[in-house]
Order: structure tokens, then sequence, then C-alpha cells
């Protein structure tokens, strides 16, 4: 995949060395993560809410009601900041500065398509369910027009945007290495476990 367009917004400036821009870790990181924060200006103040996001193609895809005000910001033309980090370790070293934590994010500058065609937006919303769980939106009793009305979908263009990986153990300065103190990383992993069934379980099984 090629490499993204780097911006004055999008340009890694502390850690640069973390820096990513290729879609290919920009793309993985989106797509293993289910939660993000999205960000606007709201008469001049910053508000920031956490949701669900997902990808189709090159587009960073969000919903949400119709009458929430950071959605109405993006509608009237605000510019979103849309984040994404998973932690994969707390990272332990023999001094408290040294300290870190392995992680990989991704920063997306962007305004918001509004997904109005009726296919597109039933598609888009198919694809978030299925995400999930693999053929799930053919399962389930799909929107009703008013749960459509209700609910507006927002497809952001993966363009400006950046990635940073950090990897590996501490970073230490030499002198403490002869410290007596215990360092190394904590893994830290995301585990989504075993179905817990809503009774009455009408279906033969479940995923």
């Amino acid at each position: 995949m090629s490499e993204v367009v780097v911006t004055e917004r999008t340009r890694v400036c502390r850690g640069r060395k973390k820096a990513r821009y290729d879609r290919e870790t920009i793309y993985s990181i989106l797509d293993e993560a289910y939660v993000c924060n999205i960000g606007v200006n709201i008469d001049g103040q910053a508000v920031v809410q956490p949701s669900s996001h997902w990808r189709v193609g090159d587009e960073l895809m969000l919903h949400g009601s119709v009458k929430n005000g950071l959605f109405q910001a993006i509608l009237r033309g605000e510019t979103a900041c849309i984040t994404v980090c998973l932690l994969d370790g707390l990272v332990f070293a023999r001094s408290a500065f040294n300290h870190s934590v392995n992680f990989r994010s991704v920063v997306l500058y962007g305004k918001g398509r509004l997904v109005e065609d009726a296919a597109e937006k039933q598609a888009a919303l198919a694809a978030m369910i299925d995400r999930y769980s693999a053929g799930r939106s053919n399962d389930v009793r799909p929107p009703s027009d008013t749960e459509m009305k209700a609910t507006a979908v927002f497809a952001f263009a993966i363009e400006e945007v950046s990635a940073k990986v950090r990897t590996g153990g501490p970073s230490e300065k030499p002198e403490d290495l002869s410290l007596d103190v215990w360092a190394g990383v904590k893994p830290v992993a995301t585990l989504i476990g075993e179905l817990i069934p809503d009774l009455p379980l009408t279906a033969d099984s479940a995923p």
C-alpha cells in the first residue's frame, strides 16, 4: 500500500522514529481497535467523545444519533480529529523518568461526509455489524425506516493521517543499568471472551 501525504498537522515531531505513514500500518491499527475518540470545535470549545468505528475501503466510518451535538458540528463543516490507540505493554525502567508504554496509535483529521444514499448507508451499517461477527448482518433484523432516520453515518477519508508505534523494552541510560531495580515489559492485550447468551436463545448456536 502507498504512503499517505504528510501534512503539518500529521507530521510526527516528538518521537519521530515512532512515526508511520504507510497505509498497511494505519489500516491494521484502525481495524484492530474498536473504540476511537472524536474531537471537534463547538462554539470555541473543544469537545471530545468516544465512539465505535469501522473501516470501509479508504474511509473511516462513524455512526450515532442525528441529534448528537458533535455530529451536528461535523454537519456544519467543522474539521474532526479522530484518534485511536492500542495499548500493548507497560514498560518499566530502572529510572522513573524512562518508564513508558508500548502502543500503536492513529491520528486522523478530516471533514465528515454524511452518507445519505440509502443503499450505501445500509451497506455501511451492515459492515459495522459484520465486523463484530462475520455474516451477522444477514441474521439480525435490519434497521427500520424510523431507526435509519434517527441514525447518522459519516465517512472520513483516510488521507490526512499518521500513525505512531512504540515497541521493545525500556530506554535506559548506561549508568542506570547497574542499579538493583527490576525492569522490563508487562504485556497488555484486549481479550474478547466467549458469548454470554441472552435468554431465551432462539438460534441453534452462537459464535
